[in-house]
């Protein structure tokens, strides 16, 4: 079995921000060599999330106004008494998960109709990374 890992790194613009990052997840795969094995893409933040869903501009706007709603900006979080005010990124996280692992089929993401891989960032503006790490023959 061979491995091979590459890490991404974000430092997004806004404090909420969803980076479609197949076509990279795509190129580290490509320059593994594995035709066959699985591909795992894991945030390395306990503030940001890893998904597979639609590209779709309206679906994005979708999620994150659930993610605002089940989870939203609040002064009063009990994690905010450490000096943080990152509570509800922390809440977002959760609901949305760090990681995914995708299916390698002859040498190639082995997706559904329109799947795509999405970095979703809960706390952003600063310095933040993301591995990928492909596994198989």
């Amino acid at each position: 079995m061979r491995f091979h890992t590459e890490y991404l790194s974000f430092h997004t613009a806004n404090h909420r921000e969803y980076i479609n990052i197949t076509e990279q997840v795509e190129n580290a795969l490509h320059k593994s060599g594995i035709q066959e094995g699985m591909i795992l893409v894991s945030a390395m933040h306990i503030t940001a999330g890893v998904w597979v869903n639609d590209a779709e501009d309206g679906l994005i706007a979708d999620i994150d106004e659930w993610l605002e709603k089940l989870a939203p900006f609040r002064r009063d979080y009990r994690h905010h008494r450490t000096g943080e005010t990152n509570g509800d990124s922390h809440l977002k996280s959760l609901l949305i998960h760090h990681e995914v692992v995708i299916p390698v089929t002859k040498g190639k993401l082995d997706f559904g109709p329109w799947q795509q891989v999405y970095y979703a960032e809960f706390d952003g503006q600063r310095n933040k990374r993301l591995i990928i790490k492909a596994m198989g023959e």
